[in-house]
């Protein structure tokens, strides 16, 4: 409770976590503050998808609301799940909104969300004015621009390597999450599939995008390393061109050996606040994955 000894005039502020009969609210209040740039249509679609995917233990399913008597005046969206392969807990910071007459607010709305020490925030989609907050807030950048690679450009690639379907059951070794990794996605609306050599099956997961909104391209969501994206260039390339995707965008701090392309610094930098520096190639599970945003 906040400003309890203000007079009964004044408001009854308070944060609490987004439950479920709070969706209508929050996706109207979220349609409000983003006016043109997202539709009522999409916040919907976004917290259902929220609503039904599972989510790691004591974590809030959705974000924090921050209400007066009530009213929904600002949120903020968190995506909490378990780091592929080692299980620890990172939450994407995702959209977040807080009503003007209610600013002064936002700070309790922000240190109700980064709270847990024990999990990795990851700010992934920061717009140039925020840079400076967040690093007021304690982030750390980890990717400085994006790689542009025109993949199907690319050679051959090693003998003996075949994509398979998301859905496949790989005959080379595999983790039992990149499985799941690759299924979930897919439902999320990725393209995902397997490239399979005799050594072991590799996951891939994109995210079809549009680069200001014209350009076709595929946004990589997910590999084992970024190094496997040159190794395998040339298939996969094939493969996204087909599906008019030519060009693939990566998280980068520079070129990328072996990928023809362009490095584009202090483009789409991404940034994480915690213990654990999240890796270039892994947007599983985040807001880019989920939302496609």
């Amino acid at each position: 409770m906040v400003n309890s000894d203000q007079t009964a005039s004044s408001p009854t502020i308070r944060c609490r976590q987004i439950a479920d009969a709070d969706l209508p609210g929050v996706a109207a209040l979220l349609k409000r503050g983003f006016g043109t740039r997202r539709t009522l249509g999409f916040w919907r679609r976004a917290l259902a998808r929220l609503e039904a995917r599972a989510t790691p233990a004591d974590m809030p399913r959705y974000g924090y609301l921050l209400e007066s008597d009530g009213r929904p005046v600002g949120a903020i969206l968190l995506i909490f799940a378990a780091t592929p392969g080692d299980g620890a807990i990172r939450a994407n910071v995702s959209s977040w909104y807080v009503e003007p007459p209610f600013r002064s607010y936002a700070p309790l709305l922000v240190s109700q969300a980064l709270k847990r020490k024990s999990v990795t925030y990851m700010n992934i989609s920061a717009v140039r004015h925020t840079w400076p907050i967040l690093d007021a807030q304690g982030y750390h950048r980890y990717s400085n621009g994006i790689f542009v690679a025109l993949t199907a450009l690319q050679g051959v690639g090693p003998e003996r390597a075949r994509l398979l379907d998301a859905a496949a059951h790989p005959e080379a070794p595999f983790e039992p999450f990149e499985r799941d990794l690759l299924r979930e996605h897919a439902a999320y609306g990725c393209v995902s599939f397997w490239c399979e050599t005799p050594e072991r099956a590799f996951p891939f997961v994109f995210r079809p995008r549009r680069v200001k909104a014209v350009i076709p391209c595929a946004q990589l969501i997910y590999c084992r390393d970024v190094a496997d994206v040159g190794r395998f260039a040339g298939p996969i390339g094939r493969f996204l061109a087909l599906r008019g995707r030519p060009f693939v965008v990566i998280d980068a701090n520079g070129p990328i050996a072996g990928l023809t392309g362009r490095y584009l610094d202090q483009t789409m930098p991404k940034y994480y606040r915690g213990p654990a520096r999240p890796r270039l190639g892994d947007l599983a599970y985040t807001e880019a994955a989920l939302f496609g945003v």
